[in-house]
């Protein structure tokens, strides 16, 4: 049987190029976003809900249990960027970012963990940013946000190793997609500045460590977080 993946905000940017790249494989692509999807394939079904609506993703999940029997690969590519100074971020944009890109990763990981765990296998990506280890100024929620979620991947690899499940984290720099449309440039070349390879990121190369991540020959690394662009500080 083909494999069974699940790419969390995939509507647009990197989550729907991952998706049709994933169809194209062969694969079984299952999407969701809080808008309907343009994806019309025989081997997708898209689900509308907000990640962060824990009913509305346990009731994707038994969904996806009852029609496949079993999840291979898990994205957590859903994510929300923002950049303002620490005094003038409102605590309901802090909600909004900790919200989709933590509490995301969080309930995914742990309805689609237990489905993996029920077949002693999988395999986990979730997604950081160069932005964390950089400490780039005005992104402070933002940064803060991934860091927890990079935390949250070393934790949960050691609780769900022992299951055969591996879990990593992507920390890619900047790509050209709506995430980072309303980042001033200037901005974005301050960060391109810290990095050994100074450009913007393209889809092979998020791809790339994607596809290592969820390879078979993979299955001994977990815990770990991959940084695009080489991040010097």
């Amino acid at each position: 049987m083909n494999r069974v993946i699940v790419v969390t905000g995939n509507r647009k940017g990197l989550g729907f190029q991952l998706t049709n790249h994933f169809l194209n494989e062969g694969d079984i692509v299952i999407g969701c976003s809080r808008k309907s999807s343009t994806i019309s394939h025989s081997n997708y079904r898209h689900f509308e809900l907000d990640v962060s609506d824990e009913k509305n993703v346990i009731k994707m999940v038994r969904s996806v249990k009852k029609e496949f029997g079993k999840i291979d690969v898990l994205l957590n590519n859903a994510g929300i960027a923002s950049m303002n100074h620490l005094l003038t971020t409102t605590y309901t944009s802090a909600q909004t970012i900790f919200n989709t890109n933590f509490m995301g990763t969080f309930l995914f990981t742990r309805e689609v963990g237990k489905l993996m765990l029920k077949n002693k296998s999988g395999k986990i990506v979730n997604y950081s940013t160069v932005a964390t280890p950089i400490r780039l100024e005005g992104e402070a929620v933002y940064a803060a946000s991934k860091a927890a979620i990079e935390n949250f991947t070393q934790v949960s690899a050691k609780e769900l190793g022992q299951y055969g499940i591996t879990v990593n984290a992507l920390g890619p720099t900047p790509v050209p997609t709506d995430l980072i449309r309303n980042v001033p440039e200037d901005k974005i070349n301050l960060l391109l500045q810290h990095q050994a390879v100074k450009r913007l990121g393209h889809f092979d190369d998020v791809l790339n460590v994607i596809e290592f991540f969820i390879s078979p020959k993979s299955e001994f690394v977990t815990g770990q977080v991959i940084y695009l662009g080489g991040v010097c500080g």
